[in-house]
């Protein structure tokens, strides 16, 4: 009786010790990653990635959720719930940042950039960097610009000239810049989330769009327009932001890691961005749902010529140094 009450004992203080180190073990930190496009573009693959590495390198210290497609926030709630604190990273297109700071609106400013390589010398420059930590004040911490690429006119009229888009409805970001984009050439932008985007062109509340390559087709947008002109009039890219306080409170090594890992995670995502876009393209072609439009020089000349007033209307606001320095990285 005793031998037996005894083993019960030591079983009993074996799982007692077992479950005390258990519970003494501390669970991972959820790190939760909203945005508001498809797995298979730029952005997508950048959350896709940011998981396996952060739970393969800091396994049983971070745990990463991702929702892609506006699964948890939409486009109109996510800088909010980042703000509360429901998620921990997301990464919304720099036109979403002008009510925390007006200097990123030169990001949307028409045909600033000539190319891509433009728009990296631009942010990688100490102007560029300075952008990342311009909203601390207001809880939000910038990581890394990720590429998406820049952006076609879309609609379902030919556009090849300015005077081409005149009373057609555009469907714009939350952003005064892009809006006056539209509004110098006589179209009238229309404020609509990016997962409403779709339908809005298949019902006509809105004719036209402007987006990269990957989110026309990811969305399917090629479907519903009959014309995409390739203007390169502007660029979609995006900040990774987390939650100031978050970021603050990680502990060191977990922190350092993370940003280790954000800096590989940022050059493989501009690496595919470029790619992407251009087979993107070629898979709207063989749709052969809409036609793709090359500006001649003379009209793309015209439709710079239209947009560029937008320069010193925001002048102001952004800073003309700023705007200087986004053109500077041009030359």
């Amino acid at each position: 009786m005793f031998k037996l009450t005894a083993k019960a004992l030591a079983c009993a203080l074996s799982l007692s010790i077992a479950g005390m180190a258990q519970a003494a073990e501390p669970e991972p930190i959820v790190i939760k990653f909203s945005h508001v496009v498809a797995d298979h573009t730029p952005k997508g693959q950048g959350a896709v990635l940011f998981k396996k590495l952060a739970e393969e390198r800091l396994p049983g210290k971070v745990k990463v959720e991702v929702y892609p497609n506006s699964s948890l926030f939409g486009d109109g709630k996510e800088m909010e719930a980042l703000l509360l604190g429901d998620v921990q990273l997301i990464a919304p297109s720099l036109a979403k940042f002008e009510q925390y700071t007006k200097q990123i609106q030169v990001f949307d400013l028409p045909f600033l950039f000539q190319d891509m390589a433009a728009v990296d010398r631009f942010q990688l420059s100490p102007e560029g960097q300075a952008l990342l930590t311009s909203m601390e004040d207001k809880n939000i911490t910038g990581l890394a610009y990720w590429h998406n690429g820049l952006k076609q006119l879309s609609a379902n009229k030919a556009l090849r000239e300015p005077k081409d888009a005149r009373g057609l409805k555009f469907r714009v970001q939350a952003s005064a810049v892009l809006e006056e984009q539209f509004k110098v050439v006589r179209a009238n932008p229309r404020k609509m989330s990016f997962a409403e985007v779709y339908q809005g062109l298949q019902t006509g509340v809105v004719n036209g769009a402007e987006n990269p390559y990957s989110n026309i087709y990811s969305q399917k947008m090629h479907e519903v327009q009959k014309f995409i002109t390739e203007s390169n009039h502007g660029v979609l890219d995006y900040m990774l932001i987390t939650n100031t306080k978050f970021w603050n409170s990680l502990p060191a090594d977990v922190r350092s890691e993370l940003d280790k890992i954000i800096v590989e995670v940022t050059a493989e995502v501009n690496k595919q961005a470029g790619a992407l876009n251009d087979g993107d393209k070629q898979r709207i072609l063989e749709a052969k749902t809409t036609e793709i439009i090359e500006l001649t020089p003379e009209q793309r000349g015209m439709w710079r010529d239209a947009m560029k007033p937008v320069w010193s209307k925001f002048e102001g606001e952004i800073g003309a140094d700023l705007i200087k320095a986004a053109d500077a990285a041009n030359q």
